[in-house]
């Protein structure tokens, strides 16, 4: 028993530190030829299913130390759905998984109503701490620990600060999104500069995108596309302007696509006479992740990312 509450103890305090740490989420995930017509088809069915349900709902991105063990990262999902013996928790949902060998990292999608999901969170957590042995843990991506990144998004009815009392950190905000994009190199110096090109904090960047450049087999430049208030709407105000804006609570948040983000690394790539080997979107967008959460829960649906495939590389 003693061990158990420890366990759990050591686990809550790795969270409340992981939530206030700033890293990269370093995945991707491959779209084919007709790959993004295929998801924009595969959203709008789950759309037309997902009426709102009733509760309020938030998502935990789980980031862990682990990615070349299948059987440990799924045994740590689980955890968020299931109890030690085997019972069912109440109205959760794991959207999705995506683990990056190289990186030895995987990012696990919970969903669930705000005043549970904690808990969730922390089981899992918990299991991390007991499956992943970080002696001998190896990849090329940086890490903190056994549980590395544990940020808490509101989805539907809840806003960031109610999600800020969840995580008793400041591993809350509004919804940050990960798209990676490959360039058609192996020249870091040319990664970074592109990657100081497009970030936010440059004067001719892309507002909310944070970015790092990893050697990935090529390069990857790996961007946090952060949502940010936009009440007047000054960011979407022309169709072509590159953002897409959202609402929860009657707030409007607004983030740039990843179409524009691959289109300006694509431009300024070819400036160093490269192109973009792929473009990859870790997961969902805020919307997708709204609407996958709650078709999941009011379908019963536990381990949702067998439906759509998790992916291992």
């Amino acid at each position: 028993m003693e061990q158990g509450k420890d366990q759990r103890e050591r686990a809550e305090r790795g969270w409340r530190y992981a939530c206030a740490q700033v890293l990269f989420v370093s995945q991707t995930f491959s779209n084919g030829p007709n790959g993004s017509l295929v998801r924009e088809a595969a959203v709008q069915r789950v759309k037309m299913s997902s009426t709102k349900v009733g509760f309020r709902l938030a998502a935990c991105l789980l980031n862990i130390s682990e990615a070349r063990k299948k059987d440990i990262v799924e045994k740590i999902a689980k955890a968020a759905l299931y109890d030690d013996n085997g019972q069912k928790h109440s109205q959760a949902t794991v959207l999705n998984i995506f683990s990056d060998y190289d990186y030895n990292r995987s990012v696990i999608t919970i969903a669930a109503p705000i005043d549970v999901l904690g808990n969730y969170v922390i089981a899992a957590c918990t299991e991390a701490f007991r499956s992943i042995d970080m002696a001998i843990q190896e990849g090329i991506h940086p890490c903190l620990g056994a549980v590395d990144l544990v940020p808490i998004y509101p989805l539907l009815d809840v806003g960031v600060e109610e999600c800020g009392n969840v995580a008793q950190s400041v591993g809350a905000s509004p919804y940050v999104m990960n798209c990676n994009v490959t360039i058609d190199t192996q020249d870091l110096a040319i990664g970074k500069d592109i990657a100081r090109a497009i970030r936010g904090s440059n004067t001719r960047g892309l507002k909310g995108v944070q970015t790092m450049a990893f050697p990935h087999k090529k390069i990857e430049i790996a961007c946090n596309v952060e949502s940010f208030e936009d009440q007047d709407n000054t960011m979407t105000a022309h169709e072509d302007s590159g953002y897409i804006s959202y609402c929860v609570l009657g707030k409007t948040f607004s983030y740039v696509s990843p179409q524009s983000i691959e289109a300006q690394i694509k431009k300024l790539a070819s400036d160093f006479g490269i192109n973009t080997a792929r473009t990859a979107l870790v997961g969902f967008t805020p919307e997708e992740c709204k609407h996958c959460a709650t078709y999941a829960l009011k379908k019963g649906i536990r381990e949702f990312w067998r439906m759509r495939g998790s992916l291992f590389m």
